[in-house]
């Protein structure tokens, strides 16, 4: 370290005088954004805070986005105010196709200008977390709000909740990179921001801080329960003063649940959980129809919004998230053939509106459609046995929540938000096993949510908001050693031996005449006998070993065990490319487990509070 000159006495480290240096002529304004960003990362009760602040925002968020879109139901379609549109009753036909197709054109033309400008994909989330240590672009996820808001304005059939974690995430991630915050302290205040846009969206903070814990941090700890929960609350609380739209379902009474009920439950969980695998793949599918038609990029959502105009016609409940139907169905429930009808038409418009490129997610949809499948299997029930009497809105309840869970993920967090936007905390033990049900059986079948589904086949390793993203940046560039010495294949076996005699090392590379990497050769091996005139062979020829086996710098350190373990070697060479294969360095298989177990250490003592 660079040390000034003695004063009085003490050696002061010349970083520590530049700092002071700095400090005395800055202006006052940066001189309390550094007190601060210090205070944040220092002091645990300055980051709740800081938590706090970030989870109101996002509750703002939720209102002003509820309320914009509110407003353009209520403009486009002829709405009375406060009517939600799924619920809408004797909406003119002419609105109801030519609105989304209008909707489809205006997002189709913004995805065209996106891409023209060539600007980047935002990262949700839960991509953000797994990846990117929290990192999150507001610019990005502005438009994915936009266009999120768009679609769902114009009667797509989809919700506004990714819209919602998509700005709150972001805007924590954008005031955590301001404080300079620790990866871990990052990724848990991006938590923060959705567990308050979920907290607000639905009125229900509890499910709101799991929504965090479960599905965008991916772990509950001392450390992250206090200020996620908060960030909860202050979301929940922000929209209520700001009389959102939000609040999805009226308390619903369900009465005494009978033993015959109580045994159909895990039945329709695993039903549920089938149907949410089957509205996954549906939607995957739906996508792919689409990239073959002959028709422009910029024209699918217009083509995609006639298609759900036209179901809308039929089904109206197809027009929006559902919010107004939820309500409707739980409090009056509909004849079997009109349940069949409903079912069928809003999967094949949420599978159409993400299919032809309409923004939103499936939160609310699955919700809707598991209650319209809970109250279909009542009606089936009563319909073959009277003697059951079947409850209807338990039954709505249960599908609603178990296939909630199967396509959103977060057991906890469906449980929690079925007992909180419906008041029914007595039906917890019933809920509860049909939502674990629901989760083993979409877990063992297919092992995906949505969102995970959606990064797979993106071809991105991710499960669940798990940090992996540490694991990418330990790189085999970073961790091989650089001074390899090498030979030449054309070198004699006598000459290799009096260069590397015995114990002086333990592999050699060696490279052909052109510098290309051709293989390893062991000391050990050319000191040996050669009974079986191997070493007649010209050169070193006859004693290369992983000819064809070596790392890239671009591998990281999982990626790279691998390799070793299936080329059998305890250490490899790094070139680098296929084709040139220049020798950068080599990588001990010792010195991979070592640095991954650390860093393992490392992420766990961060995600116990340790460090």
């Amino acid at each position: 370290m660079t040390v000034s000159k003695p004063s009085q006495g003490r050696v002061v480290p010349a970083s520590i005088r530049q700092q002071a240096a700095w400090y005395r002529h800055a202006r006052p304004l940066d001189r309390l954004l550094a007190h601060l960003r210090a205070l944040v990362r220092g002091d645990e009760l300055a980051f709740v805070v800081l938590a706090v602040a970030t989870g109101a925002l996002a509750g703002v968020a939720v209102a002003a986005i509820s309320f914009a879109a509110q407003r353009l139901h209520e403009v486009a379609f002829m709405l009375p105010a406060g009517e939600h549109l799924s619920a809408a009753s004797g909406l003119q036909p002419w609105r109801v196709v030519v609105v989304p197709i209008a909707g489809g054109l205006l997002l189709g033309g913004l995805g065209s200008v996106i891409r023209r400008l060539r600007l980047r994909e935002a990262a949700d989330p839960i991509e953000a977390n797994a990846l990117l240590g929290g990192r999150m672009r507001v610019r990005d996820s502005l438009l994915v709000g936009l266009q999120t808001l768009l679609s769902n304005g114009s009667g797509a059939s989809l919700g506004l909740e990714a819209g919602y974690t998509q700005i709150g995430g972001a805007m924590s991630s954008a005031a955590g990179q301001r404080f300079r915050l620790r990866r871990n302290d990052l990724r848990t205040l991006v938590g923060c921001g959705a567990a308050g846009a979920i907290g607000a969206a639905f009125a229900a903070p509890l499910a709101g801080a799991f929504y965090a814990f479960e599905l965008v941090i991916g772990s509950l700890t001392v450390a992250n329960v206090v200020p996620v929960v908060g960030s909860a609350l202050a979301g929940t609380a922000c929209a209520r003063l700001l009389a959102a739209y939000t609040t999805p379902v009226d308390p619903v009474t369900v009465g005494a649940v009978a033993w015959h009920e109580q045994a159909l439950v895990p039945v329709l969980a695993a039903v549920a959980a089938v149907a949410g695998i089957g509205l996954m793949l549906g939607v995957t599918t739906t996508e792919r129809l689409f990239r073959r038609l002959h028709v422009p990029r910029v024209l699918r959502p217009a083509l995609g919004g006639m298609l759900v105009g036209g179901l809308g016609l039929y089904c109206p409940q197809v027009l929006g998230s559902g919010h107004g139907a939820l309500t409707t169905l739980l409090h009056e429930p509909l004849a079997l053939s009109a349940l069949v009808v409903v079912l069928g038409c809003k999967a094949l418009g949420s599978a159409v509106s993400i299919g032809s490129g309409f923004r939103g997610g499936l939160f609310y949809a699955s919700l809707f459609m598991g209650a319209v499948l809970g109250s279909l299997a009542a009606e089936v029930a009563q319909a073959t046995v009277p003697w059951l009497a079947p409850n209807t809105p338990l039954f709505a309840l249960v599908g609603m929540a178990s296939m909630a869970v199967s396509v959103v993920g977060g057991p906890l967090t469906m449980l929690l938000l079925a007992l909180e936007t419906t008041g029914n905390f007595a039906l917890a033990p019933i809920l509860a096993a049909a939502i674990l049900v629901a989760a083993l059986t979409a877990r063992r079948l297919f092992g995906y949510s949505f969102a995970t589904w959606r990064f797979h086949l993106r071809g991105e390793a991710i499960r669940s908001a798990q940090d992996i993203g540490w694991i990418r940046g330990l790189t085999v560039g970073r961790l091989m050693r650089r001074d390899v010495r090498t030979v030449r294949t054309d070198t004699s076996l006598a000459a290799f031996r009096r260069q590397f005699p015995l114990g002086s090392m333990g592999r050699v590379v060696v490279v052909d005449g052109a510098g290309r990497y051709a293989g390893v050769v062991l000391v050990a091996d050319a000191h040996m006998p050669d009974p079986d005139g191997r070493g007649s062979e010209p050169g070193l020829a006859g004693l290369l070993r992983y000819r064809d086996a070596f790392l890239l710098p671009s591998m990281n350190a999982k990626v790279a065990v691998a390799a070793l373990a299936a080329a059998e070697a305890d250490a490899l060479a790094v070139v680098d490319g296929t084709e040139t294969r220049k020798v950068l360095g080599v990588v001990t298989e010792a010195h991979l487990l070592r640095r991954y177990a650390e860093e393992l250490d490392r992420r766990r003592r961060e995600l116990s509070g340790e460090i």
